[in-house]
């Protein structure tokens, strides 16, 4: 496993990241013991980072992280953790929160339900519209001064407030969707973030499965599964969301590798300084997108899937309006 330092003052991570949410409920019920096992299988893989929220099973996906990191050496492993979504008994959502006194109290948590004594990235999940981003920053500033927190990230915000939050303080990468069907950061956030010398990790890279080439109409009804109300994975536009998949699997075929495969590899094509996070649940989908660091785009291959999935092809937006109306990033 390759190796790249994420942005101009970030840590150096391995060029596949693994996202840990879908191991606690978001996507339906997940095996604890295979998730470890998928976990434990990455590091000796030499995946060093590991991507989770606090909010991700109301701590769940936290504990389960700490239980799989047991024994292992701390330094071998990089945490990315965001912080600041509500959520209620019920699993809803329920607004945000980046007030500095809420930050201290949240990575206090972190740090128990971990098991560790600092974060390598620590991000708050989406911008706080009730406090301005100067003092989200310098309370994180503050954590890195008494080494609670190692570099300071951003999660789904727009130029203006990338632009502000570098100011106060370096900012090793911004985490925000990015795949074939999801291209929103191209126009003004990549080249923002390449300016600043900021970091991308990429998370959606397969659009949570819909692009993996293994997802049917019909998967994701489960109570709890995030995909039921995602618009692209509704009725009116998953069939024609499908049918990109089904332009896109005539080149993987003809490359001998796999839909998600060459999902994977178009992301991390586009830049040294994007670092695609995988959301695998399972070992086997794990070695599948561990085997799209071999795969070599070629100019010819590139402008294949260009054609077969132009830049703004998918149907639906990629949240609910609800939720797009709390992202920066939309905006």
């Amino acid at each position: 496993m390759k190796t790249v330092q994420l942005g101009r003052t970030g840590p150096l991570v391995s060029t596949l990241g693994l996202g840990c949410m879908g191991m606690s409920g978001m996507y339906g019920p997940a095996d604890r013991s295979e998730s470890i096992a998928t976990i434990h299988a990455a590091l000796e893989a030499g995946i060093n980072l590991l991507d989770t929220g606090d909010f991700y099973g109301m701590g769940h996906n936290e504990m389960l992280i700490g239980e799989a990191l047991k024994g292992r050496n701390r330094d071998d492993v990089l945490l990315s953790v965001k912080f600041g979504a509500f959520r209620g008994p019920d699993g809803a959502w329920l607004g945000y929160d980046s007030r500095p006194a809420a930050i201290r109290t949240f990575i206090a948590y972190t740090l128990q339900r971990l098991g560790v004594d600092h974060i390598d990235i620590y991000r708050p999940s989406r911008l706080d519209p009730n406090v301005p981003i100067e003092d989200t920053i310098g309370a994180i500033a503050d954590l890195v001064k008494e080494g609670y927190v190692r570099h300071i990230g951003l999660s789904e915000v727009g130029p203006e407030t990338i632009r502000r939050a570098a100011a106060v303080h370096p900012i090793s990468d911004l985490q925000i969707e990015y795949s074939l069907i999801s291209r929103g950061i191209e126009d003004e956030i990549l080249p923002t973030c390449r300016d600043l010398g900021i970091g991308i990790t990429a998370y959606g890279v397969l659009s949570r499965g819909l692009i993996s080439g293994h997802w049917q109409k019909g998967d994701g009804a489960t109570k709890g599964d995030f995909r039921a109300i995602s618009p692209r994975f509704q009725q009116e536009n998953v069939d024609h969301n499908l049918a990109l998949v089904e332009a896109l699997r005539k080149i993987a075929d003809e490359k001998g590798v796999t839909v998600a495969q060459i999902a994977i590899a178009w992301v991390a094509a586009q830049g040294s300084d994007i670092v695609p996070l995988v959301g695998a649940r399972r070992r086997d989908r794990l070695q599948e997108a561990l085997a799209s660091q071999a795969v070599v785009l070629t100019g010819t291959d590139m402008d294949a899937i260009e054609t077969a999935v132009p830049k703004g092809a998918a149907a639906g937006t990629r949240y609910a309006a609800a939720m797009l109306a709390h992202m920066d990033s939309e905006k």
